[in-house]
């Protein structure tokens, strides 16, 4: 699937889960449960003890058509192309590293650097990021993202952080154009709870569509 098919996807469906996990296995049902909620892109994050291999395995079980699965925590050009090879169809990183974007532009894989600053935003611009990443979110709430597209209209921005079913709409109402839900998504995965998570990404899809609506 072309890059800015990809993005498009993304941007409809307005909510990327980031899954963090203890092992394999329960991150694998994080998915799963994130998926069965209808959320298009899943972002595994290489926090999670054999990350490239899920990544692979998700790249398998699913259709880009279906699930978008993306490498998230990436740090370097040589993690992105490992996760570009296991099948990964977008990077994520929680700053900018000239060299991965680079990299991702290469192979036209779309690149969401992460910045907290309207300098740090104009940098991952300037690099050649298709989407900000606004990490972490909870610092400031949605009020950064009006503060950022101010003076940068132009800017396609995705908080990260503290993101929830309460709060998703403030966000898209504010201007971001999708946002990435981590740890208020997916904490029922500590009990054993999945079924919460399946409720409660429904909850992100829906305030998402309410918003823009």
């Amino acid at each position: 699937m072309r890059k800015q098919e990809v993005l498009q996807r993304l941007r409809d469906c307005g909510v990327v889960a980031v899954v963090r996990g203890d092992n394999e296995e329960q991150a694998m049902k994080i998915i799963d449960s994130c998926i069965a909620a209808g959320i298009v892109g899943i972002e595994v994050t290489f926090t999670v003890p054999g990350a490239l291999g899920l990544i692979e395995k998700v790249a398998k079980k699913y259709k880009p058509e279906e699930v978008l699965v993306g490498a998230g925590t990436v740090l370097d050009p040589e993690t992105a192309r490992a996760a570009i090879l296991a099948g990964a169809n977008y990077v994520v990183s929680p700053c900018l590293n000239v060299d991965t974007v680079k990299l991702c532009m290469r192979y036209q894989i779309a690149c969401m650097p992460g910045a907290m600053t309207i300098k740090e935003v104009v940098e991952c611009m300037e690099a050649g990021a298709d989407i900000v990443k606004v990490f972490p979110g909870n610092l400031f709430g949605p009020k950064i993202i009006k503060s950022i597209l101010g003076p940068i209209p132009q800017a396609q921005l995705m908080p990260t952080g503290g993101v929830n079913a309460e709060n998703a709409g403030e966000w898209i109402k504010a201007g971001a154009v999708a946002v990435g839900a981590g740890s208020d998504l997916t904490a029922g995965a500590k009990t054993g709870d999945f079924d919460s998570i399946v409720t409660i990404g429904k909850a992100l899809i829906k305030a998402v569509a309410d918003a823009r609506a």
